[in-house]
């Protein structure tokens, strides 16, 4: 195994004329009860109270679907949602968020943050961006929820889908970003120095730092502020890439695959990973940088948010909640069909489900310019007098996903779990129609575990993408994909 020191590469970054960017934002890790005195780096202070902690589990395997933190921050009370596709809000004269709690180790086997108290907020003084302009850009080169995706808090569900169980749950820390299998490119979001490329890494005993380098398909990168950038599962690497030598943000780093532990669903694995208020290293919730960093970068005027998925069990209701969407202007309208054919309007809803399967949700936003945006959620339902039956699950994506002209053709890959039964079923949304058989993830490195299938979109427009398989049971997995041809993106 190659080894380097990373007090040298330090020392060459630095000294190359790079100004370290410390984070805007102030972490701390506080009990119930508890008072914690902020000073941000303007000279202000704000006093934060951890008055409770609460979370709301379901019913098929007590998993946490929601964790809360009830706050006071100078004087104004809030409570924040923790992780699942949340942003800081505002809060008094600071914005604020709340990364993880405590109720998260109850049952899961892995500690991903090191959290010692019952809670870690984050605080920003009012009105900052998350991040410096121009520390960090969307590190995989494709439409924002272009494919799956899982964020951090949420429980796993792409590979084996949920099922009834009482086994310990692997809460997602880091962001999963679904694409298309060595075809979608992977970007450094920020610059820094190559500590880790496959199983060769840096010796980082003197930051008392163990990287995790078990997989030949993973590229650390250390950033200006000592942070640790984690770029698993990919399918090869940019040869441009080298250990110890130094990327800029936004340099190809490799192509987005299902290597490594995947679970052979294709997806980047991107993680921070940096020292915390306990002292030790741990998971530093980055969705809030990358929601900053894509808009940043293509400038959408609103994007659409179903997600996360959910787990229910036959004849309960789910309900589902597109809020966390967002428009530059006003969202005017919140759409849903589902995929009985059933339609419902506003940002909640609620749908009960009388089959077992993996069912895919559309939720369509219109603002007040009459732009749309779409985004789908993935609801696995399932049987409590079957609970060995797992219905299949499905993954779909697509390539190109920015940029498609009519008369281009689309390339469309989908890999679908837990059975070999039959094959998937494709509609383009424009009439067209194809079938594919992937290999039901029997084995999740194989080469061709994806099936693929081409299509050409001949006018421009907003094509909602439906591809199925269902089991010798009748359970069907369902998926879609969102594909804009022409126009602006």
């Amino acid at each position: 195994m190659k080894v380097l020191h990373t007090a040298v590469l330090l020392f060459l970054f630095f000294s190359s004329g790079v100004v370290a960017q410390q984070p805007l934002f102030r972490a701390v890790d506080i009990d119930v009860g508890g008072t914690e005195q902020v000073q941000f780096s303007d000279g202000k202070r704000a006093t934060v109270k951890l008055v409770s902690i609460s979370e709301t589990r379901d019913k098929a395997r007590s998993a946490i679907r929601e964790a809360r933190a009830e706050v006071e921050i100078n004087g104004s009370r809030a409570t924040l949602s923790c992780g699942n596709y949340r942003l800081p809000v505002a809060l008094g004269e600071v914005q604020a968020d709340c990364t993880v709690t405590k109720a998260y180790y109850q049952n899961t086997d892995h500690d991903h943050w090191g959290l010692e108290k019952d809670a870690r907020l984050r605080l920003w003084p009012a009105g900052s961006p998350n991040m410096p302009l121009g520390s960090m850009v969307y590190p995989v080169r494709q439409r924002w929820f272009a494919s799956r995706t899982q964020i951090a808090n949420e429980p796993t569900y792409v590979d084996e889908g949920e099922r009834i169980t009482s086994a310990k749950i692997y809460y997602h820390a880091g962001l999963d970003i679904g694409g298309a299998e060595g075809l979608t490119d992977v970007l450094t979001a920020t610059s820094g120095v190559v500590v880790g490329l496959g199983t060769a890494v840096v010796d980082t005993e003197k930051d008392n730092t163990s990287l995790d380098h078990q997989y030949n398909d993973t590229i650390w990168v250390q950033d200006e502020r000592g942070w640790y950038h984690r770029y698993t599962h990919l399918y090869s690497f940019d040869p441009s890439v080298k250990l110890g030598g130094r990327v800029a943000i936004g340099q190809k780093i490799g192509t987005l695959g299902k290597e490594g532990g995947s679970g052979g669903w294709s997806h980047l694995h991107y993680e921070i990973l940096s020292r915390q208020a306990s002292g030790k290293l741990g998971t530093q919730e980055g969705y809030a940088f990358l929601w900053e960093a894509y808009q940043r970068q293509y400038k959408p005027h609103l994007i659409a948010v179903a997600r996360p998925h959910q787990a229910v069990l036959v004849g309960e209701k789910a309900t589902l909640d597109g809020s966390r969407s967002w428009s530059d202007s006003h969202i005017a309208h919140y759409e849903w069909t589902f995929t009985d054919g059933e339609k419902a309007s506003g940002p909640r809803v609620e749908k009960a489900y009388s089959k077992a399967g993996t069912f895919s949700e559309l939720l369509k936003i219109t603002d007040d310019h009459g732009r749309t945006a779409y985004d789908f959620e993935t609801i696995n339902v399932l049987d409590p007098q079957h609970p060995e039956q797992v219905p299949p699950s499905i993954q779909a994506a697509y390539w190109p996903t920015m940029g498609i002209a009519p008369g281009k053709p689309v390339t469309f890959k989908v890999r679908t779990f837990g059975t070999t039964d039959g094959e998937e079923s494709w509609s383009f949304g424009d009439g067209a129609t194809a079938t594919t058989k992937s290999d039901g993830n029997v084995e999740e490195h194989a080469k061709n575990g994806f099936a693929a299938t081409t299509h050409v979109f001949s006018k421009p427009g907003d094509y909602i993408v439906r591809v199925e398989r269902a089991n010798r049971l009748g359970q069907k997995a369902i998926a879609h994909l969102w594909v804009r041809v022409g126009g602006p993106e």
